[in-house]
């Protein structure tokens, strides 16, 4: 089990210490389940202590680009998913106090507290040789400060923050420091650990034949064809009906037995359809860990940590970010008020409403991408470059080309990254560029992330992010030198054949 350095657990002492003697706190945390997750951390360690929102602090959920310019006007201002790579201290004074928990590529050094006349901590697994992408998050950060004042029941989002991230990608299980969250989780009983599970996307929700069809790391004969997973669920014996309460079995339902001889069947049927250099990661797609909330109820979204991660991208991606930060506070409430084996009325019926709330919000949701993919698909507007693909994302939000662009993989070519383009906004014409791949190419060692930034930086831009999904901003009239400059980055670095 990862511990946490020394030096690292003295940053976090420091961080108690500002939080307890700060009566004015402002918090700015990241667009996405993981800065979603850590502001809802940050805003549970604060009520804990006796601090009221909108009183004693406040929270504001932003973009990257509102911190160019952030204005340093509380007695502490904490940055949490985001700051290590922004001048956030811009405009700090001698008076200022700011906190950055992030596991982003930090700008500054380790030791540049040192060289400022403000109080200025930055807590970033970077600084001590821990991988930010994926062995801690933001939201792992964040509980990590909430384990220093004792309160590991917030663990959980932890947990939820690093699914959301995507830092199972790599392994398909949960590491490093994430594991040490993990196991504070497992012991408050939140959260249950399911082995050499299915990786597959809807497990509690999805009629298993449904989420078979949306397997798209590879084309197979099933991706985007439910007739045929549902011939093949019935070649192989699996019942596809759940006898309990006659409904379409889930893969959640499967027992170790049936779920094994799926797994086999796809690894057969990756195994076939890719180069032989591939062949030692197919286990890796389809088989993993999963992670349960425990306090939730079966067949709902809020069960599985990735089905909750999602629900949780929805609400910032369609501007709602106070519906997450509602529901997971009232979830913190919940699993106090149920460790005391004790049920509220009250918090039940209001995170009810703030659940229809999000319904609605998800089905709005499901529907742009789903008329946006359907566009796509008919327009055939899928380029193809010697090592990439692109499209170009017009009209559409530039907060969800990202997740159009992964959706819309398995119309292209498996083997080469697809990169969507949109204008970021109706006032800033840059283009916002999103990539996403199949995990294999990560899996043999491409890190698009990495190459991303390069490319985009080389043209004055910037950008980053996880190896299998990242993106950057790029001026208008470079779109057609970015694409080149891509597409001879990853020369040689890809088995198209």
């Amino acid at each position: 089990m990862t511990s946490i350095p020394p030096e690292m657990k003295e940053r976090y002492e420091e961080a108690r210490r500002l939080i307890e003697s700060s009566k004015d706190i402002k918090i700015y945390s990241h667009t996405d389940c993981d800065g979603i997750s850590s502001g809802a951390i940050l805003t549970g360690i604060l009520k804990k202590i006796g601090r009221q929102l909108g009183k004693d602090f406040d929270i504001e959920i932003v973009n990257l680009d509102v911190l160019e310019n952030v204005p340093i006007e509380h007695e502490l201002t904490i940055f949490s998913d985001l700051g290590s790579g922004q001048p956030v201290d811009k405009n700090a004074n001698k008076d200022s106090k700011i906190l950055i928990l992030d596991h982003h590529p930090p700008l500054r050094e380790i030791d540049y507290c040192d060289t400022v006349d403000y109080d200025y901590l930055e807590i970033n697994p970077i600084f001590y040789g821990i991988d930010g992408s994926q062995e801690v998050c933001g939201g792992g950060l964040c509980y990590l400060l909430a384990k220093e004042f004792g309160f590991t029941d917030l663990s959980w989002l932890g947990i939820l923050a690093a699914i959301g991230d995507i830092q199972n990608g790599k392994t398909g299980k949960l590491e490093g420091l994430n594991r040490t969250i993990l196991k504070d989780a497992e012991d408050e009983g939140l959260v249950n650990i399911i082995n050499n599970d299915l990786s597959l996307y809807g497990r509690q929700t999805r009629p298993l034949f449904v989420a078979l069809s949306y397997f798209s790391d590879v084309n197979l004969e099933i991706t985007n064809d439910q007739n045929r997973a549902l011939d093949l669920l019935k070649r192989l014996g699996i019942n596809t009906r759940n006898p309990v309460n006659d409904t379409s079995i889930r893969s959640c339902d499967l027992s170790q037995q049936d779920k094994f001889k799926l797994i086999k069947e796809l690894i057969n049927m990756i195994t076939r359809e890719i180069p032989s250099r591939y062949a030692i990661h197919a286990p890796k797609l389809v088989m993993g860990e999963s992670y349960e909330f425990a306090n939730e109820e079966k067949y709902t979204f809020l069960r599985d940590a990735s089905e909750f991660s999602t629900a949780m991208n929805a609400c910032v991606r369609n501007g709602r970010p106070e519906v997450a930060l509602k529901l997971l506070d009232l979830t913190i409430k919940r699993n106090e008020i149920l460790s005391e084996n004790s049920v509220s009325i009250d918090i039940e019926s209001d995170r009810a409403v703030v659940l229809d709330e999000l319904e609605e919000i998800s089905k709005a949701h499901r529907f742009y991408l789903a008329q946006n993919i359907k566009k796509i698909g008919e327009s055939d507007s899928i380029v193809q470059m010697k090592n990439l693909q692109y499209f170009d994302g017009e009209g559409i939000r530039s907060n969800v080309v990202g997740t159009i662009a992964g959706m819309v993989l398995s119309q292209g070519d498996w083997r080469k990254p697809i990169i969507a383009f949109t204008q970021v906004s109706e006032e800033n014409d840059d283009l916002k560029i999103s990539l996403r791949c199949s995990k294999l190419l990560a899996y043999d060692g491409v890190h698009f992330g990495k190459i991303i930034r390069k490319v985009s930086q080389s043209l004055g831009g910037n950008g980053g992010g996880h190896d299998v999904a990242c993106g950057a901003y790029i001026r208008k009239d470079q779109k057609e030198e970015f694409f080149n400059m891509m597409n001879n980055e990853l020369e040689g670095k890809l088995v198209l054949d």
